[in-house]
C-alpha cells in the first residue's frame, strides 16, 4: 500500500510541475516575452514538459 501511495505522489507532483510551468509559460506568452500560440501551437505543451521535469527534479523529488 506505501508503495502505491508513493507512485501515486509522484505522478501528482508530476502533473502539479506540468501544470505549474503551463502557467509560467502562459503568463510569458501574455506578457509578449514568449510567441502567441498561433506561432508556436502545441510548443507550449512541449515546452511545459522539458521545463516541468527539472522543476520537479529539483524541488519536488527533495520533499518527503
Amino acid at each position: 500500500m506505501n508503495m502505491n501511495k508513493k507512485i501515486l505522489t509522484t505522478i501528482w507532483l508530476l502533473l502539479s510541475a506540468f501544470g505549474i510551468m503551463f502557467a509560467v509559460l502562459s503568463w510569458a506568452q501574455e506578457s509578449n516575452l514568449i510567441p502567441s500560440s498561433e506561432i508556436i501551437g502545441g510548443f507550449k505543451g512541449v515546452l511545459a514538459i522539458l521545463t516541468g521535469i527539472p522543476l520537479y527534479w529539483y524541488v519536488a523529488k527533495n520533499m518527503d
